[in-house]
């Protein structure tokens, strides 16, 4: 509810509500939690997803995919009622079918795109499940920047496991040479991008991947210098060339 709170409010207040992003870190490792985007949200009169976000439709798709982003990078288990994978406009209507038909549209398959490979991403990286319920596993890069309504986080797995850097930018300003804190060096590969232009975004993004350097940041021995896209979540991962 705090998350859907934020999202809904136009990226210019955002600023004012950074607490309603970050605030579930705080209890999310005292028991095991199921992040559900539910039933709940989209009955009832309170609309659909794509609906609640602000801003033009180009701009509602780019909230849509980033709050997607941020869920599946954030710590538990994903529960996405049916529907929100096509984007639908209307709320849940027990009594019809889903909207199957918004798949021929490009902005809505790219919302479905998104997913799938969001899905794939989730099982194919055990930093983002291996040690989901623990404290270790998780660990906050920069939760403070809400001028820039930015935030950034590592998931980790077990030891043999490469970390997971997730960065997400809830405005709709482009940001270069934004400065991120990694703990080791090398090429961090930039594993899925919410602003590619295959979703429906912009294309903005980081060539693949960056080089960190021994620049520390973030109370962090080494940085990367990213560019991150508008409304958009980027994930990355210590790999190699």
């Amino acid at each position: 509810n705090d998350v859907l709170s934020y999202m809904s409010k136009a990226p210019i207040h955002r600023s004012f509500h950074h607490n309603n992003l970050t605030f579930g870190l705080l209890y999310a490792f005292h028991e095991n939690f199921i992040l559900p985007l539910s039933h709940d949200e989209v009955v009832h009169g309170k609309g659909s997803l794509i609906g609640k976000m602000p801003g033009d439709d180009w701009q509602k798709f780019a909230n849509l995919r980033l709050l997607f982003g941020y869920m599946y990078g954030h710590p538990g288990k994903k529960l996405l009622f049916m529907g929100a994978e096509l984007a639908q406009w209307g709320e849940w209507n027990a009594d019809a079918s889903l909207d199957w038909h918004l798949l021929e549209y490009p902005q809505h398959r790219g919302i479905w795109q998104w997913l799938r490979d969001l899905n794939q991403m989730l099982q194919a990286e055990p930093a983002l499940y291996e040690r989901d319920f623990e404290h270790e596993g998780f660990r906050w890069v920069d939760c403070f920047d809400a001028a820039a309504s930015v935030v950034s986080f590592l998931r980790f797995g077990a030891e043999d496991s490469p970390p997971v850097l997730c960065v997400c930018n809830f405005t709709p300003v482009p940001r270069t040479d934004y400065r991120i804190g990694v703990p080791l060096d090398g090429y961090w590969e930039e594993l899925l991008n919410s602003d590619a232009t295959v979703y429906g975004g912009s294309g903005l993004g980081n060539m693949g991947g960056v080089l960190a350097d021994d620049t520390p940041a973030h109370d962090l021995p080494f940085s990367l210098s990213l560019t991150l896209p508008p409304l958009a979540t980027v994930f990355f991962r210590l790999g190699s060339l």
